[in-house]
């Protein structure tokens, strides 16, 4: 798998990760299905992994699964709320689950960012952080975005793109790369009306594709200011061909056209 740096960051990804959003949000009982999709994820060579508070029971689900190999997976949390008081509590919850540290923690859809910012910055000074980034998933907050990756004072950003989500390629990519930052896409398979009707074969054979899944997310990861994809399932056949996503070749302009043609844009 392809690997990039990250940003102006000494951090270098793969560029496939895995997402939890809803597919970790498990029962005890059923940490084994975490289980087999990081195992399957670790030999397919994915290493970064995402999370968040918002996620229900996904973090220290994510955290269990892990655990064996922590030293050699990218943790990717976050922050979710208005007090700065519940912050530190799921910040020191998540110390709990991830054996002491994060490697990006992230100020989810830009809660009360500037509050989050300056103790933030502190663990990173303490070593509990390497990096600080910020997300959001609406092009209405991209103004907002734009503001906290000039203040100089983050590492990363995650937002969604995928040929239907494609507005961030407008502003926040461009500057994202002029500011060194590391991008992560949230959604790059879209939603399920995307994902969910793939075109004829004959199309994806066309395009060097084994799947739609991997044309989408070869589609995104052909742009070289994106850093890392992290979709997320809980099925160790959609990590594996997911996984195959992130080996060369990518698109070429033409193909990244054609991919979006049949994606309906």
């Amino acid at each position: 798998m392809e690997t990039r740096a990250f940003g102006t960051t000494e951090l270098e990804v793969p560029v496939i990760g895995l997402g939890t959003w809803s597919v970790f949000d498990l029962a005890d009982d059923q940490q084994s299905v975490a289980d087999q999709v990081v195992d399957v994820s670790f030999k397919e060579g994915v290493r970064a992994f995402d999370s968040s508070p918002m996620y229900g029971r996904a973090e220290r689900i994510l955290g269990r699964a892990v655990s064996s190999r922590r030293d050699e997976a990218i943790v990717a949390t976050k922050i979710w709320t208005d007090s700065v008081a519940t912050g530190r509590e799921q910040f020191e919850a998540q110390m709990n689950f991830f054996g002491g540290h994060v490697e990006i923690e992230q100020m989810h859809n830009l809660v009360a960012w500037r509050d989050h910012l300056g103790w933030l910055e502190a663990e990173k000074d303490e070593g509990r952080i390497d990096l600080i980034g910020a997300t959001h998933y609406s092009r209405g907050a991209f103004d907002e975005l734009e503001e906290v990756m000039r203040t100089g004072r983050i590492d990363c950003i995650q937002v969604p793109y995928n040929p239907r989500e494609q507005e961030c390629a407008e502003r926040i990519l461009p500057l994202a790369a002029d500011l060194g930052l590391g991008v992560i896409l949230m959604r790059p398979l879209g939603q399920t009306g995307l994902v969910g009707n793939p075109p004829p074969q004959k199309d994806l054979d066309e395009l060097g594709a084994s799947s739609w899944a991997e044309a989408l997310l070869k589609w995104a990861l052909s742009d070289e200011r994106v850093h890392l994809a992290i979709p997320a399932t809980s099925n160790p056949e959609h990590a594996k061909t997911n996984a195959r996503a992130g080996s060369p070749p990518f698109l070429t302009e033409e193909q990244r056209r054609r991919v979006a043609q049949l994606a309906g844009v």
